[in-house]
């Protein structure tokens, strides 16, 4: 029999399908009935989650921040057949958002607050919460970890099959250690290439409904000129001097690489498998400084600016209502927890900061979010920031504030805190001091 899938992506290039009829997903969805197993509507949906390493907004079509785009027609396929969120904040590295999106926390209440901090297997993974609420779904993560380097780790966290990368990044896309069933070896086989072959292969094993995690690193550095079948950037030089000149073209061609390498996994599926399957697209966090296009260079990724906190997603595919849309409400990695598990009929809508957007996929002016946070660590203590409707507010590590008006001035400049924009206008002091108790809430 077969059961439809959900599928999340972050970053994702999908060959869109058709979907269903089906306008809406209640928080209980039936077993598919035995007497019409064909029937894509009356099962419960796999759910594709697709990570890109570091793609903010600039890079990613179909957002109106850059002016260099990759071509990338699978991720054009899903826009045009499903909901791109304008404002979905991340942390402002990989390992922090990673760990926001398993255990549907902020970092400062797992520790998990910048690279390379390691996930305490205390925490109840996404995973292992639908293992015991939803346990008709089986499981899987491929591709980079990065939430400890313990070829265990994933196993402990709750993971049925795990391969891919541990680490944070590679020194070569050709050339690097994959681990598998908790056993790491040398692969020489492209990144980008085989964790796109291991998804296609555990995917053709699944008789259950699955959610299967795919977390590229394209198109984290180092920046290199992907197999040529694989982009259209062209035949670019492939010494370093030339890359470190003009890094952006190599940056797009590694996105293009991961576009069809998405095209190819959705391909493999039968018809009938992805119309039951939701795909969720996301990037980690921001745009690294060197290839950054619009904001301030010194503002992207591994800061709490626009730049590096505000990341694509786009969710497409099985009872997605809506076609083509923008939709501006406020959403946190963290969200992707609960939205999972409410896709999955878990019948849970909230958990830890997790609130889940489900509705937002066939309704609008359905907010489920007054603000949004999002941190990270430093050696003098953590940057804070934390955002309404219109207003952004940081404290700074160093005890600094900035105040922005994101609808007047989403690049956020200026700051109205400078002594040149003093004193605040009422309406402004006021959402100050809103976003500075709700911050206060927050971290107590």
């Amino acid at each position: 029999m077969n059961t439809p899938k959900i599928i999340v992506i972050a970053l994702f290039s999908l060959l869109f399908f058709a979907c269903g009829n089906d306008d809406t997903i209640t928080s209980t969805v039936a077993e598919a009935p035995t007497e019409t197993p064909s029937d894509p509507s009356s099962s419960k949906p796999n759910i594709l989650l697709i990570i890109a390493d570091d793609m903010g907004l600039d890079a990613t079509p179909g957002f109106d921040v850059g002016t260099i785009k990759p071509n990338m027609p699978n991720l054009q396929n899903m826009i045009n057949s499903g909901v791109r969120f304008s404002n979905l904040w991340s942390n402002p590295t990989c390992t922090p958002t990673r760990s926001s999106i398993l255990t549907g926390k902020y970092g400062f209440r797992t520790n998990v607050l910048n690279v390379g901090d390691v996930l305490s297997t205390s925490e109840t993974s996404l995973q292992q919460f639908l293992a015991a609420n939803s346990p008709e779904y089986s499981n899987a993560v491929i591709g980079k970890w990065h939430l400890s380097s313990s070829a265990s780790h994933p196993t402990a966290m709750g993971i049925d099959y795990y391969a891919g990368l541990l680490s944070g990044g590679v020194q070569s896309y050709w050339n690097w250690n994959l681990t598998e069933n908790q056993q790491t070896s040398n692969s020489t086989e492209y990144t980008t290439t085989k964790f796109t072959d291991l998804a296609i292969d555990w995917i053709a094993d699944q008789s259950n409904p699955w959610f299967l995690w795919l977390a590229y690193n394209a198109p984290h550095t180092p920046f290199h000129l992907p197999p040529n079948e694989l982009h259209t950037q062209g035949n670019l030089p492939t010494d370093q001097a030339s890359i470190d000149a003009n890094p952006i073209p190599y940056y797009m061609a590694m996105l293009e690489a991961m576009d069809s390498e998405i095209g190819r996994l959705l391909n493999s599926m039968s018809a009938e498998e992805r119309e039951n399957t939701i795909v969720i697209f996301i990037g980690d966090n921001g745009t690294p400084n060197a290839v950054v296009q619009q904001y301030i260079s010194q503002r992207a990724k591994g800061t709490v600016y626009q730049g590096g906190v505000n990341v694509p997603m786009i969710v497409s595919g099985k009872d997605v209502g809506r076609f083509n849309t923008v939709e501006d409400a406020l959403v946190n990695t963290t969200d992707l927890f609960a939205t999972i598990a409410d896709i999955a009929g878990s019948g849970t809508f909230e958990i830890n900061d997790s609130k889940s957007f489900k509705e937002l996929l066939t309704t609008t002016n359905t907010d489920t979010r007054d603000y949004t946070y999002t941190e990270i660590s430093r050696d003098n203590g953590s940057d804070y920031t934390i955002r309404n409707a219109t207003h952004k507010y940081i404290l700074f590590s160093d005890g600094e504030e900035a105040f922005y008006n994101l609808s007047e001035n989403p690049f956020e400049n200026p700051n109205l805190l400078n002594a040149n924009q003093l004193p605040l206008s009422a309406s402004d002091s006021s959402i100050k001091d809103e976003l500075v108790n709700r911050l206060n809430e927050i971290r107590q």
